[in-house]
């Protein structure tokens, strides 16, 4: 992956003094969403926890929250931050990951959840454009349809 860095001064924003515009490298978002029934939340909220800490264990996790819809609370998320693809994918391999993330797996909403940062913003870094990691015939592939087709 190329990193082209962007720093607020070159983009026509003021900075502070003392604060230096460098961009952090690009990273992998996911993003699980869960539908949890009302009466069912205090213990999707006991399970997210472990599945939590056994994820932000693993090597590459930059970070990882549990939340909540503030417009629908059965609607859920688990976060996390990746430096790589790679790194989000053993760590699912992890035997602490598979133990306490599974029983979350049920209730996960059936979508993509892993998305490349392709421009991001941070305090501390300023703004960062980054190539897409994907290869280039990516596009092509087919998603499997009802019945494997």
């Amino acid at each position: 992956m190329r990193t082209i860095l962007i720093p607020i001064a070159e983009r026509g924003a003021s900075t502070e003094p003392g604060v230096r515009p460098v961009a952090r490298l690009g990273a992998v978002l996911v993003v699980t969403r869960y539908v949890v029934p009302a009466q069912e939340s205090d213990e999707f909220r006991a399970l997210a926890k472990p599945a939590l800490e056994a994820l932000v264990a693993r090597p590459g996790c930059l970070g990882a929250r549990v939340g909540r819809s503030v417009d629908d609370p059965s609607l859920w998320t688990l976060t996390t931050s990746w430096q790589s693809v790679g790194d989000y994918r053993r760590a699912l391999s992890s035997y602490e990951v598979k133990l306490h993330a599974v029983p979350l797996m049920y209730r996960a909403v059936d979508e993509p959840t892993a998305f490349e940062d392709l421009i991001a913003w941070t305090p501390d870094g300023g703004l960062a454009e980054h190539d897409t990691a994907r290869s280039g015939d990516a596009a092509t592939s087919v998603r499997p349809g009802p019945g494997g087709r």
